[in-house]
């Protein structure tokens, strides 16, 4: 019972407002005797309380992603068929009393910290933290102060997606220390896309964050950006294998072409008074100038490879798959120019390992090239197989 009653007395004197009356501090003792001893309890009492009881450390995950065809189509309203993989980025939130947000980068050992209700700019990882807190909030989430333990093993520049993991992660972790209502998850999507657009810097379209928010256990996620829908299609492998190799070349979207990609289908579509290149069709593309034409047909064309990769897994034809990711290659090294040396030599090895097609993924201009390989294939060194696994969670530690 003492040390119920210790409990009792902390957890009063960690949520009650400061400026509470007394009689109120009673009244929310009561009710924390009531919650920690498992007692019913009277209705009437913010909902906030029993986040703020609950919820004062909490672990989140945002795994990072593979797409395995659909490569930036989703800011011209396509199709892609990505999926969640089993690295993530982790953040452990513990609450704090001050209104202040301090945050360490456990990998990197570097540390941030700074007011909440007056995030600045700033560079790296940081811009994250504090594009997080400033999004969550503008959107009419409850932030708290908060430490954040920030770790994982998403490998940084390699097309992963490290950074939507990241946003994701962070997302969740504040939301649970603060009332818990976490916004619809396409919402929540949009929320940490604005993240990556207004505070990193890098124009991405959504691909990234709805693979890490909706991913599933052996299930490819088709999704349609124009329609904004998500619908889980079964990835089934046997023996075959997906492996991602490091080309050796870290990029890094905000720095990279992605951007100049971007605006140029924003130019085609002014060109062709569309709103989108989901409205393009192959006869508009050949009225545009170069570059914008090959830009388009590769959308064109990977918007309809999703749906054939899609009817060739039903049909248990892994063999079509790997053409398919070959033709994507192709349109992105040719069409879409986001190719260099180091990811073209990634290709070769793998498909000198006896690969069934390979490709480039991700932003581009870097990174790594994902392949199929058949079970008789010995991967090239250093490659890693990826699986489709759970989407993002959080955990409250207490």
């Amino acid at each position: 019972m003492a040390g119920t009653a210790a409990a009792i007395s902390s957890a009063t004197l960690l949520i009650a407002p400061k400026s509470a009356p007394s009689a109120q501090i009673a009244e929310w003792a009561i009710l924390s005797r009531a919650v920690l001893t498992g007692q019913s309890y009277a209705a009437g009492f913010p909902s906030s309380f029993y986040a703020a009881l609950r919820s004062r450390h909490v672990t989140a995950f945002g795994p990072g992603r593979v797409n395995l065809i659909g490569e930036h189509t989703d800011y011209n309203d396509g199709l892609s068929l990505p999926f969640a993989i089993g690295e993530r980025v982790t953040v452990r939130g513990d609450a704090l009393d001050a209104r202040r947000i301090e945050a360490l980068a456990a990998d990197l050992g570097e540390e941030d910290s700074f007011e909440l209700d007056d995030p600045q700019p700033a560079d790296g990882w940081r811009a994250f933290v504090r594009g997080a807190v400033a999004e969550l909030r503008r959107a009419g989430v409850d932030v708290r102060g908060a430490h954040l333990h920030i770790s994982g093993d998403v490998p940084r520049g390699g097309g992963l997606s490290s950074s939507a993991a990241l946003e994701v992660a962070l997302t969740l972790a504040l939301i649970a220390l603060g009332d818990g209502t976490e916004p619809q998850r396409i919402e929540l999507a949009k929320i940490c896309s604005r993240i990556e657009n207004e505070w990193v810097g890098a124009q991405t379209g959504l691909l990234d964050q709805l693979a890490a928010l909706f991913g599933e256990p052996d299930k490819a996620l088709r999704i349609d950006f124009r329609a904004m829908s998500v619908e889980p299609v079964p990835l089934e492998l046997g023996e075959f294998r997906l492996i991602i190799l490091d080309s050796g070349e870290a990029h890094e979207i905000a720095a990279s072409g992605y951007n100049e990609r971007r605006a140029e289908c924003a130019e085609a579509c002014v060109q062709l008074g569309i709103d989108s290149l989901r409205d393009a069709t192959a006869e508009m593309a050949a009225l545009l100038p170069d570059p914008l034409n090959q830009r388009v047909r590769h959308v064109l064309g990977d918007n309809e490879r999703v749906d054939e990769t899609i009817a060739a897994l039903q049909r248990h034809d892994l063999r079509q798959v790997g053409r398919l990711l070959d033709d994507c290659h192709e349109s992105l090294r040719d069409n879409y120019e986001i190719s260099t040396p180091a990811v073209e030599d990634a290709v070769r090895e793998c498909k000198r390992s006896g690969a069934l097609g390979a490709r480039i993924m991700g932003g581009g201009f870097g990174g790594s090239v994902l392949a199929l390989m058949p079970p008789t294939a010995t991967p090239p060194a250093g490659a890693i197989e990826v699986r489709p696994s759970p989407g993002a969670e959080v955990l409250a530690n207490d």
